[in-house]
C-alpha cells in the first residue's frame, strides 16, 4: 500500500500536480443538515405568481466546503395552478449537468409524467415557469429505499432520487 501511494505521489509531482491542489479541483460533498436545509429551503417556494407549500420532512440536499447546496423537497400543489405541472422544489447552488442539458445556480422546478421507460422528467425555471429541459429517471437498483425525493453524493456524480427512480447529474466544477 505504502509503495501505490509513493507511486502516486511521484506521478503527481512529476505532473506538475500537488496532492493538495489534486483534491482541490473536485468538491468534496456532504448531506446538508436539517437546519442548513430548513435555513435554505423556503417553507412557501416562488414558483410563477404564486407561493407553493412545500413539505419540509421530504428535504434533501448536499453541501459542499465552500458553502455551495443543492437541494430539493416536494412541493404540496393541490389547490395551486401547478398542480400536476411541478411535483419538487430544486435549489442548485453549483452548475448541474445532465444528460443533455444544464441547470446554473438558481432555483427550479420540476415535475414527471411516468412512461414504460421510467420517469419523463421536465425542469422548469422557478420564476418564469420557461422549461429547461427534459430528462429520462430510470429505475434504481433493487433494495434502495424508495424516498419521495434524495439527493444522493458520490465521487464523481449526484443523483438525483424519486421515489424509486433516479436522475444522474454531473457537478459542473
Amino acid at each position: 500500500m505504502k509503495t501505490l501511494f509513493a507511486w502516486f505521489m511521484m506521478a503527481a509531482c512529476l505532473a506538475g500536480i500537488s496532492p493538495a491542489s489534486a483534491q482541490a479541483t473536485r468538491s468534496q460533498w456532504r448531506v446538508a443538515t436539517e437546519a442548513e436545509l430548513a435555513q435554505s429551503l423556503p417553507a412557501r417556494a416562488p414558483v410563477e405568481k404564486e407561493r407553493i407549500e412545500t413539505e419540509m420532512r421530504t428535504a434533501s440536499g448536499i453541501m459542499d466546503e465552500q458553502g455551495h447546496m443543492i437541494a430539493g423537497v416536494v412541493l404540496i400543489t393541490a389547490g395551486y395552478s401547478a398542480d400536476g405541472k411541478y411535483s419538487h422544489y430544486l435549489l442548485v447552488g453549483s452548475a448541474l449537468r445532465l444528460a443533455t442539458f444544464g441547470l446554473k445556480p438558481g432555483k427550479y422546478v420540476f415535475g414527471w409524467k411516468r412512461v414504460p421507460e421510467g420517469l419523463d422528467v421536465h425542469f422548469y425555471d422557478a420564476a418564469t415557469g420557461q422549461e429547461k429541459g427534459t430528462i429520462l429517471a430510470k429505475q434504481l437498483a433493487p433494495g434502495v429505499r424508495v424516498e419521495a425525493f434524495r439527493v444522493v453524493p458520490s465521487n464523481d456524480h449526484i443523483v438525483l432520487q424519486i421515489g424509486r427512480f433516479g436522475i444522474t447529474c454531473n457537478v459542473a466544477d
